[in-house]
């Protein structure tokens, strides 16, 4: 009995201490949790009952180089619903589906949608939001929000790029800068129950957005402007697919204006052009026709597409010739209007051939046959160091998304006949952009240069965040060669192919080609012209190219002009001012004049008084036969061959 009384009190002496025990480790525990993770366990069951919304970053500026703002924000917002916070769904279906524009049953579909947060509508204006906000409808949010706006439209539509309806870039300078102009978005947190309802009374917790940085560019909204004319005029005038137009700085790289007509609106960029329809009913596409269509619309092909240059890449023929020794200006040369190689018989422009003439007269009258000779003179293995160091060989590193880099003939399967027609620059592809680098540097004293347009990196308060930088290599070319190949171009201007797109007072260099579209037999052409100015010193150099142009497709007759165009306009607003010979003056009537007083005159008087004056152009405004005002105004000393505005009455 005495044996059992001991082992019972030993077994509860056992429970005791276990019970003891239990109840300090649980203590300690308790004590851990209520004291040393208080914090982060409150923080838990803080986020476990807050709801997120995101608060747009206003995206960063893009600037031309003159800080001419190319793409802007516009305040909007965005209108979501909270399933949870509903109170009266009919009442918000049927408000929000007035006032949006949106069926009742797009609208029901998301108000009775259990999720956390569901969007109606984005890129809402600010005036139908602030209509929304005043209803004060439970778990309707309106949240600020931007859209990207392009202050000109279709100016430089390929270049610049657009945004997506998260305003993330999807083409252009807007995605290849994106991680700069984005921002990084800020937060909204509401506290609410368990089950998701907002609770009155508790504060919101709000993380700010942080804006993106601004972009400068090299774009100048006035070349841009000029180029886009020029090239509108011939795309419509030779009824061609598209003109295409770079021009740059051949000393750094910058570039000023980059066309590809026809453009698109950027403010509305999923809208397909007639162009870009081209005869097409839109009703009738599918989805995948439909986004190929945009693609091609939206394509920069300056720098996407590839083509056989033609006659424009004579220069590299000639610079490479020269640098080699192969060749000096006096060799003479025979072109009966073909030259045979091999098997073949290979024609020049010129059916009956230009006859005897030496290197600066093959050059001035870009004659095939001359370039055949002294592209077999340098060589396959001499011709393709070259095209290497002039950077034909690689892309160019330009700051866009997309670009193409050349197609070209492995030096191994280059014969003969390969070998001429490269020399006139037939057979392999490149891009406009490529060519324009590899002239660039033939005339700026050997450099190859990094084209871009990005320049610098601002803060919101117009402090530098950032210069952008790009390689620049030298040596492409001897000195001697580059000097000699600007003035040897300046001839073709002056007296040879390229005379079209001379301008009295400038010293413009230049080549002019006539490319023949794959295959030969469709009589399918690109013309175009290469020119630099001033030729002693060049502060410019551009390409322009027409797509199949109907009629009369010679690249000096109808390329050379256009580029003519824009420099009139370019070189002055670039403060080149003109030089003129004493034979241009006399020719072209170089000089100023005062104007005189022609208020209050009738249209057969103002026609007697301005015999003695040489106005260009005499336009009439309105409806009357006298005189009421005049633009130029009487007194101004003005140059001759202005201008002159009439206004009738």
């Amino acid at each position: 009995m005495a044996r059992n009384k001991s082992f019972n009190r030993r077994n509860v002496f056992i429970i005791v201490t276990v019970v003891i025990v239990a109840a300090a480790l649980l203590t300690v525990r308790l004590s851990y949790l209520m004291i040393v993770k208080s914090a982060d366990y409150a923080k838990r069951a803080e986020e476990l009952h807050e709801r997120e919304r995101a608060i747009k970053a206003e995206r960063g500026i893009i600037y031309d180089r003159n800080g001419v703002v190319l793409a802007d924000n516009k305040p909007v917002s965005t209108i979501s619903v909270i399933h949870s916070q509903i109170t009266e769904p009919e009442k918000v279906i049927k408000q929000l589906s007035e006032t949006l524009g949106l069926s009742e049953a797009y609208v029901k579909k998301r108000v009775d949608k259990n999720s956390s947060i569901e969007r109606i509508k984005s890129n809402v204006d600010k005036a139908v939001a602030d209509t929304i906000r005043e209803y004060n409808l439970d778990g309707v949010m309106v949240d600020e929000d931007y859209k990207r706006y392009y202050p000109y439209g279709d100016l430089a539509s390929k270049v610049i790029g657009f945004t997506g309806s998260d305003n993330q870039g999807i083409i252009g300078l807007e995605v290849e800068y994106d991680n700069y102009l984005k921002g990084s978005d800020g937060t909204i947190l509401t506290l609410t129950t368990a089950n998701g309802v907002e609770i009155e009374n508790a504060a919101e917790d709000r993380i700010e957005p942080v804006a993106g940085k601004d972009l400068v560019t090299s774009i100048d909204v006035n070349i841009q402007k000029y180029a886009e004319q020029a090239a509108m005029k011939v795309l419509e005038a030779k009824n061609a697919n598209n003109v295409k137009m770079i021009l740059m700085n051949p000393q750094n790289g910058e570039i000023y204006a980059c066309v590809n007509v026809p453009e698109f609106n950027l403010n509305d960029p999923y809208t397909l052009t007639d162009s870009a329809l081209n005869g097409l009913d839109q009703a009738t596409l599918t989805d995948k026709q439909k986004n190929d269509l945009l693609n091609n619309m939206w394509r920069n092909a300056s720098i996407s597409d590839t083509y056989e240059p033609g006659s424009t890449f004579k220069v590299v023929t000639a610079t490479a010739a020269l640098e080699e020794k192969v060749v000096k200006l006096t060799d003479r040369f025979y072109c009966p209007g073909y030259k045979i190689v091999e098997d073949r018989r290979i024609r020049c422009h010129k059916v009956g051939g230009h006859g005897s003439e030496d290197f600066i007269d093959g050059i001035k009258n870009s004659c095939n046959p001359v370039f055949m000779e002294i592209g077999a003179r340098v060589g396959v293995t001499n011709i393709y160091k070259y095209y290497s160091k002039l950077g034909l060989m690689k892309k160019t590193g330009v700051d866009l998304p997309g670009e193409a880099t050349s197609i070209m003939h492995k030096p191994a399967n280059v014969g003969a006949v390969e070998l001429a027609t490269m020399s006139f620059g037939q057979s392999f592809q490149i891009t406009p952009l490529q060519l324009l680098v590899a002239a660039s540097a033939i005339v700026n004293g050997g450099n190859i240069v990094t084209p871009h347009f990005g320049v610098e990196i601002k803060n919101k308060d117009g402090s530098v965040a950032k210069t952008l930088k790009y390689n620049k290599t030298d040596g492409a070319v001897t000195k001697e060669t580059s000097d000699l190949m600007r003035q040897l171009l300046e001839t073709v201007v002056s007296k040879g192919t390229g005379n079209r797109a001379y301008l009295a007072g400038y010293h413009i260099g230049g080549k002019t080609a006539t490319s023949e579209k794959l295959p030969r037999s469709s009589n399918k052409y690109i013309s175009s012209f290469l020119g630099f100015a001033p030729a002693d010193n060049p502060q410019i150099i551009g390409i322009v190219l027409i797509d199949e142009p109907e009629g009369i497709y010679y690249g000096g007759t109808i390329a050379a002009p256009v580029m003519a165009e824009v420099y009139e306009d370019a070189l002055p607003y670039l403060g080149i001012q003109p030089s003129y010979t004493e034979e241009e003056i006399k020719k072209n009537n170089i000089g100023t004049m005062r104007m005189p007083d022609l208020t209050g005159l009738s249209k057969a008087d103002v026609k007697k008084m301005l015999k003695d004056y040489t106005f260009k152009e005499v336009y009439y405004d309105g409806e009357g036969d006298t005189v009421t005002s005049q633009f130029p105004l009487k007194g101004e000393e003005i140059n001759n061959n202005s201008n002159l505005i009439l206004y009738m009455k």
